[in-house]
């Protein structure tokens, strides 16, 4: 039984929160290009800018027609990046079909409102994807042959003006109050002087990660809004300034202790330069009471701003020092340098007053422990697990193993037949060759995970999900299938165990949220050995030494097509191996990547196959470099021998040398040895 406690309501309301936040940012992070793109256009050329040019800042009239210039800025801000927003909404909930009627009922709210629609977007973009998909569904199935382009691209045509005509009469007008409504009290706070109070809101919300819903659900829009008709606004900086996050760092530079001390510098720059204010959230988890600095650092940079009115013309994302002074408007850079000054040595002043007057100064051990606090109320691995020197991946703790013997673990994954097979593989392989013969490793599919396990291994994007069906196991997280440490650690504790004394597993977390419901899949299974496939699931001609594709999608479909080649899947699978890889990574390690389709698409799969394509230049999966992706479809089980056999080959450098040096098909058959017997 894991010593961890069971995750508390306030957990649950919190990662609830953060998942809302987190699909908001989702919205706004991939568009922030655009965003920027509007700013320099609107720094550059509006009247008031560097270079004033009246058609691209839309001031002063056409001597030709008499008619007053569009220029680029009004555009932009109200159609292009509403739109763009909307579509990427409708898109992450229901892939570009979602995206398109997302962005068309978008229309409705944006051609109804004389104000930047960025708030209608973000409703009317998910709403859309989310009921095409349910329309989608009535129908799926029942569509005669040859009439299915014809129905879907009226289906959506007409469900896209339907919501066009919903957002003009119905959400534009709720829209346009509550933004009045909140747009006034902005103001009512900035005429008062009241302002910079929300610091006291903004900066725990920081570290407890809830900062997605309030900087992109509510700041990010009204700050467009006050952008568009005064130039600037003070929003973009109330939780990007990164002079708070700084102060608190040079504190730990000065009057820090142990790695604390030693650390600080290099995540001063990481958080200054780089803008990843994460990075500090830690060295607060040490010394609670620091979040007093940071607020009273928040609180001055923002009166700075008021006082000097001072603002960006567009959001700073990263909150980066240079991101910052990129989009800062032209009559506020001594405003805006000021406030990150002040704010940087109010933050400084309050932190060092803390940490001298703290009897009991951090020790070494303790900034790993914060980190460890800090990716557990985040949910997933932080970036400062690696720059702060923690090894353990998304853990939430330390857990010492008291009582319960671990003989029985599960390595789980979405549909349980790929990822969590090959891994499963490998940590079976590993805890044999230690001789630890009763440990039993199976594997399985989130979706049916019941809490009867010792222990869950599970890919660090799922643990949240996992832990929510196996509360009293030990959940280990990890995001390299073939070579992760974790395995290792796994089987020192094995061996630690074995000794009957009680050892603290590094890799152990409990996280909860809500699983979503998905169909059943595999129950428990054990990997066959390779003699045990009766099919040819991994034929010469669906072997190919040179892929043709340069980026992941499109080695994605290169995978997809060579299985529907074989007889093995139909499009619909291959389009679920693309949203299988937007949910988790099937990077594996070792430069391999095993893209396949999702739990759901099963019935798309007519028998198994595995495809192996090579690639003389690695593909960016993700920001890991991939060299061999193999695809699969499996049906019945019958591609696990296979599935093995992968996982041995790339557990062994020189065998994948060997792949690497393959000139024939004949040869990398040889290497996977007799699977076809």
């Amino acid at each position: 039984m894991s010593t961890i406690a069971a995750p508390s309501r306030g957990h649950a309301a919190r990662a609830g929160v953060q998942k809302f936040g987190t699909f908001l940012s989702g919205m706004i992070m991939p568009n922030i290009g655009a965003f920027i793109a509007w700013g320099l256009i609107t720094a550059l050329f509006i009247q008031t800018g560097w270079l004033p040019v009246g058609q691209l800042g839309g001031f002063g009239t056409n001597p030709a027609t008499g008619q007053p210039w569009t220029g680029l800025v009004s555009p932009m801000i109200t159609f292009l990046l509403p739109l763009l927003i909307a579509y990427t909404g409708g898109k992450m909930v229901y892939d570009v079909r979602g995206g398109v009627v997302g962005a068309i009922g978008t229309m409705g709210v944006v051609v109804g409102a004389n104000i930047p629609m960025f708030i209608g977007a973000m409703i009317m973009g998910p709403l859309g994807g989310w009921t095409m998909k349910k329309l989608d569904a009535i129908w799926d199935g029942k569509i005669r042959p040859g009439f299915e382009m014809l129905v879907n691209n009226f289906s959506a045509g007409i469900w896209g003006a339907i919501l066009a005509l919903v957002g003009f009469y119905a959400i534009d007008p709720v829209v346009t109050s509550l933004t009045t409504v909140a747009g006034n009290a902005v103001q009512f706070m900035v005429s008062n002087g009241i302002l910079p109070l929300t610091s006291i809101f903004i900066e725990p919300a920081k570290v407890l990660f809830l900062n997605n819903a309030v900087n992109h659900g509510v700041l990010t829009p009204l700050g467009i809004q006050q952008s568009a008709s005064q130039g600037k606004s003070i929003l973009f900086l109330l939780e990007a300034n990164p002079g708070p996050g700084l102060g608190v760092l040079l504190a730990y530079m000065f009057f820090g202790k142990g790695a604390a001390k030693a650390s600080a510098p290099g995540a001063a720059l990481i958080q200054f330069i780089g803008g990843i204010h994460e990075i500090y959230f830690p060295y607060i988890l040490m010394r609670p009471l620091l979040i007093l600095a940071t607020i009273g650092g928040g609180m001055t940079g923002i009166a700075t701003l008021a006082i000097t009115h001072a603002g960006l013309v567009a959001p700073a994302a990263p909150g980066s020092i240079i991101a910052v002074l990129a989009q800062t408007a032209r009559d506020s850079y001594f405003g805006v340098i000021l406030s990150v000054i002040l704010a940087c040595a109010v933050s400084f002043a309050i932190a060092s007053i803390i940490l001298r007057a703290s009897k009991n100064k951090e020790e070494t051990g303790d900034l790993a422990s914060a980190t460890a606090s800090m990716e557990s109320m985040k949910g997933r691995k932080s970036m400062a697990s690696t720059v702060l020197g923690r090894g353990a991946a998304g853990a939430g703790g330390t857990a010492t193993l008291t009582g319960t013997e671990i003989k029985n673990i599960v390595f789980a994954c979405d549909a349980g037949m790929g990822s969590s097979a090959m891994g499963a593989s490998v940590l079976r392989n590993k805890i044999k060759a230690a001789g630890h013969k009763d440990v039993k490793v199976t594997n399985q599919s989130i979706a049916n995970l019941t809490d009867t396990y010792d222990m869950v291994v599970v890919h660090q994007d799922l643990a949240l999900r996992a832990e929510e069906k196996t509360p009293s196991a030990q959940l280990v997280t990890v995001d390299n299938f073939m070579g992760s440490p974790k395995y290792d650690e796994i089987v020192a504790l094995l061996d630690e165990q074995s000794a009957t004394e009680p050892v603290p597993f590094e890799g152990v977390a409990g996280k909860t949220e809500p699983a979503s419901e998905q169909e059943a899949a595999a129950s428990h299974v054990s990997v066959p050995h390779a003699h045990a496939e009766t099919k040819h699931v991994l034929r010469p001609e669906s072997i190919v030494l040179a892929g043709a594709s340069v980026d992941m999608a499109g080695a994605i479909e290169e995978a997809g097509r060579l299985l529907k080649t074989a007889g093995a899947v139909d499009d619909e699978y291959i389009a679920s191996m693309h949203e299988r890889e937007r949910s988790v990574s099937t990077f594996m390690g070792n430069g391999l990547a095993i893209p396949h389709g999702t739990n759901e698409a099963k019935g798309h799969i007519m028998s198994s196959a595995v495809t192996f394509v090579r690639y003389d230049q690695p593909i960016d999966w993700q920001g890991k470099p991939v060299t061999f992706v193999v695809g699969i479809a499996g049906k019945d089980k019958e591609h696990l021998g296979i599935l093995a056999k992968i996982a041995k080959v790339f557990g062994d450098r020189e065998q994948v040398a060997r792949l690497e040096k393959a000139e024939t098909v004949d040869e990398v058959l040889d290497i996977f040895g007799k699977v076809n017997a």
